[in-house]
């Protein structure tokens, strides 16, 4: 009985520290996408164009993808525990700092400096959940970080801009200042100091880089990203023009969108438990029916409620299933491996979004879907000829899927 409850107690504080590592994550986005609703405000304030203030979010994607990996690199030889705490730190003053200026040359700022913090915490949070938890649990760990994700979209940018319209712009970033303060004293009171032990060298991290199947996993990445986003983008605007929906309904859709999410983050990350190279294979072959669903269903409003729920289901596994399939080649440093995710999901994301816009403004919002179809496909052509390149490390995954993740995070 001693030995059990010996042996439970550091599980029960590692669930703690894992849950303080997901509301890290739920600040974090929270800050980063929040902005997005809170915009028109924004312009008014400062007496702006719309197209200014859009840059707010802009410059914080391009920073991410620019300077991600090499960023990650250089914190790679700091303990953790200072890492995470400095991270945070940085997004709680950033929201403030948004509450409480008069200078949109001071926001614009405060919008590049988290940037480059931000594939810091995301990378160490996720390989300090993996090492938290044992082997066969990482998978699981890191689908619990990544909730935060999911919850962020699902409550934290909805109710920022709830904030904004309702209270004030300073409420809005005041909230998502707090978030971040509590994920800050909660790393400071529950996580260990971890010091870097035998450290990878910076060569040894960046020499993952030469391999080939590495940058096919990658350009998966950018094409799985690209998929969702090329649609996801125009969300709104495809209920509204296409399914006739009004404002309101197209508000309950989005929170309906983000619910939804959580869950399928969730289902995806026992999905990968099980079988990684299946899961990830079969994932863009979801997304490509996902689109064909929506372009059908588009005009109708039942079936476009009901597509909407698969959507949200699908479209969340696009984070996990990316991180956990990079991770199979970017074993030997993963934190720097994480970084390579954040960055060139990012570069996804801005691809999807220009290529969507276009097929918007050519061919009309109706066929935005048809975007998002031809990445997925794409998508697909990089994970098989990854499963090419790679046979041997492939036909050992499926020989042990239970393993797949865990063994190499």
């Amino acid at each position: 009985m001693v030995l059990r409850l010996a042996w439970k107690e550091p599980m029960k504080k590692s669930s703690h520290i894992i849950l303080v590592l997901a509301v890290g994550v739920f600040g974090i986005i929270t800050t980063e996408m929040g902005i997005i609703g809170v915009l028109p405000q924004i312009s008014e304030k400062f007496a702006i164009a719309p197209a200014t203030a859009g840059w707010l979010v802009g410059i914080f994607a391009l920073v991410v993808a620019a300077f991600g990996p090499f960023v990650t690199l250089l914190a790679s030889a700091i303990n953790r525990k200072t890492v995470l705490l400095a991270a945070i730190a940085v997004f709680a003053l950033s929201n403030f700092v948004y509450a409480a200026t008069s200078s949109f040359e001071v926001m614009f700022a405060f919008r590049v400096i988290p940037a480059l913090f931000h594939p810091v915490f995301f990378s160490v949070a996720l390989a300090t959940a993996a090492r938290l938890v044992p082997a066969e649990q990482a998978t699981r760990a890191a689908t619990k970080v990544f909730a935060g994700v999911t919850i962020g979209f699902a409550f934290g940018v909805p109710l920022t801009a709830y904030l904004s319209e309702h209270i004030s712009v300073a409420a809005a970033f005041s909230f998502g200042g707090v978030v971040n303060l509590v994920a800050f004293v909660g790393i400071l009171a529950l996580l260990p100091a971890e010091p870097v032990g035998q450290r990878i060298s910076y060569g040894a991290q960046v020499r993952i880089m030469r391999r080939p199947r590495l940058w096919l996993t990658i350009a998966s990445i950018v094409f799985v990203f690209a998929a969702m986003f090329s649609v996801y983008s125009y969300f709104a605007e495809y209920l509204i023009q296409v399914t006739d929906m009004d404002g309101a309904w197209t508000g309950v859709m989005l929170m309906m969108f983000g619910v939804v999410m959580t869950i399928g983050n969730f289902l995806f990350g026992g999905l990968l438990q099980k079988n990684l190279v299946r899961t990830v294979l079969g994932f863009p072959i979801l997304c490509a029916c996902l689109y064909l669903l929506v372009y059908a269903a588009g005009p109708y409003l039942v079936p476009m409620v009901a597509v909407v729920i698969v959507w949200g289901t699908v479209h969340s596994g696009g984070l996990i299933v990316s991180q956990s399939w990079l991770g199979v080649d970017a074993s030997a440093a993963p934190e720097f491996g994480n970084s390579l995710f954040i960055s060139f999901s990012n570069l996804g994301i801005a691809v999807g979004t220009a290529v969507g816009g276009w097929f918007v403004s050519q061919f009309g919002i109706h066929q935005v879907p048809w975007a998002g179809f031809v990445f997925a496909v794409l998508a697909l052509i990089a994970i098989v000829a990854r499963l090419t390149v790679g046979r041997p490390s492939v036909d050992s995954l499926l020989a042990q899927p239970e393993k797949t993740v865990a063994a190499r995070a």
